[in-house]
């Protein structure tokens, strides 16, 4: 199965939590046949059988296989705990004329890493955000819960176009996270950074925040490359709208593109530079590659973890 997701998918599957299963078998098959053949993707942790230990919780497969006793970790012996923060400013609704857009690329990826936190037996949660934060869940790890965090996920692509514009209110948020956040946990960020060049500083303040609770981040910058990074257009005149002012510009592209390239890579080389200083994992996400960068980002950073 192609990691490439149309919004038509979730209609032909059903619901999201099925949809998100299958990008996952997906990937760890395209795992296995990859020079990461041999990267460690045994969800079901196990530990060495000590003496005095129950002998209910052996895998007595795995005996099989190794003549070792191991026992079965279950889920309170995990110490990974994860928050998933998705931007669903109006911004990441674009582009609105391609089959997925970068808040329909963000749900799906937030819900293939939560069915292999699920495998892994990790506890997480979700936030949403906009100009303030719309849905916050502490991270569990039980079965029930996920669920409701597929809902919550299915229910912010089923009505996230009602007309309302909403800019980010990123900084504020982060911060917010940071004060209901209270254990250690590994931050996942889908945004498209799209906020004022000038306020850099106090992001990285807010992300600061975060590394000061102990918290690991993972930044995922969640761009239409193409169009966003590239400014690829045709030769002919446009009409720009800002998404989330509603303020519009007429323009050529052409005219416009060596200054507009030059801004864009200026100014996200420095966020990733500031990224790299303040040890945070900066990670562009191009909506048109699919989601296994993504998820092997994670999977490595979950590995250094432990």
């Amino acid at each position: 199965m192609s990691n490439s997701i149309n919004r038509n998918k979730l209609t032909q599957f059903g619901n999201l939590e099925l949809l998100a299963k299958q990008v996952v078998e997906g990937f760890i098959t395209g795992l296995h046949k990859s020079p990461f053949h041999g990267f460690s993707v045994e969800f079901a942790e196990h530990r060495i059988y000590n003496q005095g230990d129950s002998t209910r919780h052996i895998d007595w497969k795995l005996y099989a296989r190794t003549e070792k006793l191991f026992t079965k970790r279950y889920e309170e012996e995990t110490n990974l705990r994860c928050q998933i923060v998705i931007d669903c400013s109006t911004s990441m609704l674009y582009p609105a004329d391609k089959d997925e857009n970068k808040l329909e690329f963000s749900v799906y990826a937030a819900a293939s890493i939560i069915e292999l936190l699920r495998k892994q037996r990790d506890a997480v949660g979700i936030t949403l955000f906009t100009d303030k934060l719309d849905v916050y869940t502490p991270a569990k790890s039980s079965q029930r819960h996920h669920r409701y965090l597929y809902s919550e996920l299915e229910k912010q692509l089923k009505h996230y176009n009602k007309g309302e514009q909403k800019a980010a209110s990123t900084i504020q948020s982060i911060h917010d996270i940071a004060e209901l956040c209270h254990k250690r946990s590994l931050i996942i960020i889908f945004s498209d950074l799209l906020d004022d060049p000038n306020k850099m500083d106090e992001f990285f303040q807010a992300l600061q925040h975060l590394k000061h609770n102990k918290h690991e981040v993972i930044l995922f910058h969640t761009v239409d490359h193409a169009s966003e990074v590239d400014f690829e257009f045709e030769n002919r005149p446009y009409q720009f709208v800002d998404m989330e002012t509603g303020e519009k510009v007429k323009l050529q592209p052409s005219q416009f593109k060596d200054k507009y390239n030059e801004a864009v890579k200026t100014y996200f080389d420095d966020l990733a530079m500031k990224c790299a200083d303040n040890s945070i994992d900066f990670m562009p996400a191009d909506i048109g590659k699919g989601f296994n960068d993504v998820l092997l980002k994670y999977l490595l950073k979950r590995q250094k973890l432990h």
